[in-house]
């Protein structure tokens, strides 16, 4: 929908994604949903086309690509269901990244490496029952054993893939005395005991993501789970958050395009009163503002990723765009459903999926009443 210039690699990933989407995605996308299973076929198939290696570089194993890259990706996955692209979010970013930035050789070759081939489902465990945003509050207590090991205890809830990951990345306090400066990040592999699925949400949206909750009881962990230096488990998590927003503004934009040629193809089609609904203002302004909002949306978004790409700070920019492009999401299916009207109503439409799915938007990288403060905080202003 929007015209700018860019790149041949970044063109020529974009079509083969949408290829990929037209082709593989859109035709399964309504029985994958209704079925609320991890949809392992794409899974695999997202993986043997190398798109789990776009963000990472040539030389360490990826396939030499960049932030604005991996949010084409994003986007383009979001358009046919937002579920893939959430997946692929988590399995490339949140659930890989941390190992590959602040992994050992080891940790890379054993964990990262799998994660790329598609050969492991990672997962991300960050919030709490009472630490979502405050993360001065997570109770995941890690603590350090005189041989250099580790004893876990805690709980995880809202874990993406949480139900189907074979390993996660997760945040412990390991000294309640420094509060944000004692978090450090653990690798903890499913099969370990004491690690136990206590609870699989039933959501709204996103049904595929597997969502769930993670008891830690009394899990043993070796000296070399530690991701990273001891106590560098906020700097690292920061270091990343602006790509974190970034993917997730991708993810809405995605949906917004999707939203805004359901209900562009429809208002052409639908004949009321004599006269496809196109004709009428009311529609027009619909689609009108769907279509400017969208274009903010994606200007915002890819100035954001190429600031990241150049290695410029960026967080307010991310915070904003990530605010904004959800937002917009979310009233591009608002819209959408309105211009369909009653058939938006049916579960034999995407529409629906795109009014459900929106919700998850709001709060991965960030609720936005959190975010508002960021922003004001960013600019100064307290």
């Amino acid at each position: 929908m929007v015209t700018d210039i860019r790149s041949d690699k970044e063109t020529l990933l974009r079509q083969t994604i949408a290829r990929f989407v037209k082709e593989e995605v859109l035709p399964v996308a309504q029985t994958i949903d209704e079925s609320g299973e991890f949809p392992r076929e794409l899974f695999r198939k997202a993986a043997e086309m190398g798109l789990f290696r776009v963000r990472y570089p040539a030389k360490k194993g990826g396939a030499g690509g960049n932030n604005t890259l991996f949010c084409i990706l994003c986007e383009e996955l979001a358009k046919g269901l937002m579920s893939l692209g959430a997946i692929t979010a988590m399995q490339c970013l949140m659930g890989s990244e941390f190992l590959f930035r602040f992994g050992t050789e080891e940790q890379r070759r054993k964990y990262w490496e799998p994660n790329m081939r598609g050969e492991r489902v990672s997962g991300f465990c960050l919030t709490e029952p009472d630490a979502g945003s405050d993360l001065g509050n997570v109770r995941t207590m890690a603590l350090e054993q005189p041989d250099g090991s580790w004893i876990v205890n805690g709980l995880k809830t809202w874990v993406t893939l949480g139900a189907v990951a074979d390993h996660f990345t997760v945040l412990c306090q390991t000294r309640a005395d420094r509060k944000m400066r004692g978090l450090n990040f653990f690798l903890i592999e499913r099969t370990r005991p004491g690690v136990a699925l206590s609870h699989k949400f039933a959501v709204l949206g996103t049904r595929n993501t597997q969502i769930a909750e993670l008891s830690l009881t009394d899990v043993a962990l070796p000296p070399e789970a530690l991701i990273g230096e001891k106590g560098r488990g906020l700097p690292n998590l920061l270091s990343i958050l602006a790509e974190i927003r970034t993917m997730t503004a991708a993810l809405a934009l995605g949906l917004s395009k999707a939203a805004y040629e359901a209900s562009f193809q429809y208002a052409r089609e639908r004949v009321a009163f004599g006269r496809s609904i196109n004709q009428y203002q009311l529609i027009q302004a619909k689609i009108a503002i769907m279509a400017t909002e969208i274009w903010a949306a994606e200007l915002m978004l890819y100035k954001t990723t190429a600031m990241i790409d150049a290695r410029k700070p960026c967080m307010r920019e991310a915070t904003m765009v990530k605010y904004f492009a959800t937002e917009v999401a979310c009233k591009c299916a608002d819209e959408a459903t309105r211009i369909l009207g009653a058939y938006a109503y049916s579960m034999d439409y995407p529409v629906q999926r795109f009014y459900r799915d929106n919700r998850f938007l709001l709060y991965g990288g960030g609720s936005h009443e959190v975010l508002m403060g960021v922003i004001a905080r960013e600019l100064g202003f307290v």
